[in-house]
């Protein structure tokens, strides 16, 4: 990671927060130096899966490769990366061969084995389960679904506590800059969204006035490729890197015996022949260009094996290209 321009401004969020300044990474002025470009861009990928899927580390590389490349601002990722295993050392190290800051989101994957939250983030060298940050004139910030509800139905935790949202709320009451948020589930009406999303697209519109602040809020999770738009603020799914779920009726063997044993859930899935992923341009008129990619399934794919949701925003190889106002 790269730690360079933190604000005083930003280690008084950081610390609010519960952790030092020092381990928050600044966004660079890179920008500021390539005349006659938009205001800030950034490369974005979600649920990688290292520990599920055999080529992931190739799928990560690509997307650094191409992040550099183009000379974005930072990446992030948002969650369902990898857990804290010694062996997942080399692939978080590509991650954070980005030339620039290269921020994390918490999964719900990435403490399966019994992992604490605490400890991923260690691993990841990541600063806090929540945090913001200022790049180039936006202001961006992370939130972490996987709190614990009082009282929860089984399952994986989907909650932002109230400790959060109290620090959501004073963290956006003190910037004035047009801002975007990204969590891991989802903040808009779907099926697979935090138990309270409701609550916290309230503060999201409340810091909506009396101008427009937020301009979208961008997630994973769900392996999807939509946006809904509630209330004049923008919530994006961004599809999986490497593949859709199809649990267990519809299993399919597409590797070697080898790769199928190492990974033993990879049959549950439709694999990606290519990674995708996506790059992010807000303009200065707060407009955003989303630039995404498209592959297809390894076969057979989803309508092969005549899944429910083949053909659908849930069962597509692709991160479509959109413009947001």
């Amino acid at each position: 990671m790269h730690y360079k321009n933190i604000t005083r401004r930003t280690f008084l969020r950081t610390t609010a927060a519960g952790v030092l300044a020092s381990a928050l990474p600044g966004c660079t002025s890179r920008t500021l130096t390539r005349p006659n470009t938009p205001a800030v861009s950034f490369g974005i990928c979600a649920d990688v899966h290292k520990d599920l899927v055999p080529d992931a580390d190739q799928h990560l590389a690509e997307f650094i490769t191409e992040a550099n490349k183009r000379n974005v601002d930072f990446v992030i990722q948002l969650g369902d990366f990898c857990r804290p295993y010694d062996k997942n050392k080399k692939f978080l190290d590509i991650y954070h061969s980005f030339q620039g800051p290269a921020y994390h989101v918490l999964g719900n994957h990435d403490t399966d084995g019994g992992f604490t939250r605490e400890q991923t983030l260690a691993f990841w060298n990541s600063p806090a389960k929540y945090y913001s940050f200022d790049c180039n004139g936006v202001h961006f910030v992370v939130l972490d679904g996987n709190d614990i509800k009082p009282n929860r139905a089984p399952g994986y935790p989907r909650y932002i506590g109230p400790e959060q949202q109290d620090w959501l709320a004073r963290d956006l009451a003190a910037t004035n800059l047009p801002t975007i948020t990204f969590s891991h589930q989802s903040l808009n009406a779907s099926d697979d969204h935090i138990e309270n999303a409701a609550e916290l697209r309230a503060i999201l519109e409340l810091a909506n006035k009396p101008k427009r602040k937020i301009l979208a809020s961008f997630n994973g999770h769900e392996h999807a490729d939509y946006v809904e738009t509630i209330n004049g603020i923008h919530y994006v799914n961004i599809n999986s890197t490497s593949y859709q779920w199809l649990g267990g009726s519809y299993q399919a063997k597409r590797f070697s015996p080898e790769i199928e044993k190492e990974y033993p859930y990879i049959s549950y899935t439709a694999p990606y022949r290519e990674s995708i992923y996506a790059f992010v341009t807000i303009h200065p008129d707060h407009s955003i260009r989303i630039e995404g990619k498209t592959t297809e399934f390894i076969p057979p794919t989803p309508a092969d094996l005549n899944h429910p949701n083949a053909n659908t925003k849930r069962s597509t190889p692709k991160i479509s290209n959109r413009t947001l106002t």
